[in-house]
């Protein structure tokens, strides 16, 4: 019963994304099982690890998803760089939110190559949608 309840909150918090968007998740998690055998499912706590974590972006600044979306995903944010502002990106908060894969997958591209200078991996962009997608 325990575990049933844990499945389910889990299931309740993905329902913020759109069933295109779910089968999105869906897909990152066949591909990172078959990058890593290991893989074991995306988790929240590694996404906001991979969020909140300050790197060397391409261009050679400290740069972490936050430096332009915040620590609280339900607030606008700003891009550091042109200064516009981001409307938020919790889908409690935006519902316009992870409705797209196609809007979804060129985020994660570009907002990787920003703060990462490389490309996620599956289990990243997994983990981080999981980790936006609960708040």
């Amino acid at each position: 019963m325990k575990y049933l309840a844990i499945v389910t909150m889990f299931s309740m918090s993905l329902m913020a994304a759109s069933p295109e968007v779910l089968q999105y998740m869906n897909d990152l998690s066949k591909t990172a099982k078959a990058e890593n055998s290991a893989f074991n499912g995306f988790d929240a706590a590694r996404g906001k690890e991979i969020f909140t974590s300050t790197h060397t972006g391409k261009q050679g600044k400290p740069m972490a998803c936050t430096s332009c979306h915040t620590l609280n995903l339900a607030n606008p944010g700003k891009n550091s760089l042109t200064g516009k502002v981001i409307e938020p990106l919790s889908p409690r908060a935006n519902p316009q939110r992870l409705t797209s894969t196609k809007e979804v997958n060129k985020w994660l591209k570009r907002n990787f190559m920003d703060v990462y200078a490389r490309e996620g991996s599956a289990q990243e962009k997994g983990d981080v949608l999981t980790y936006i997608m609960k708040n």
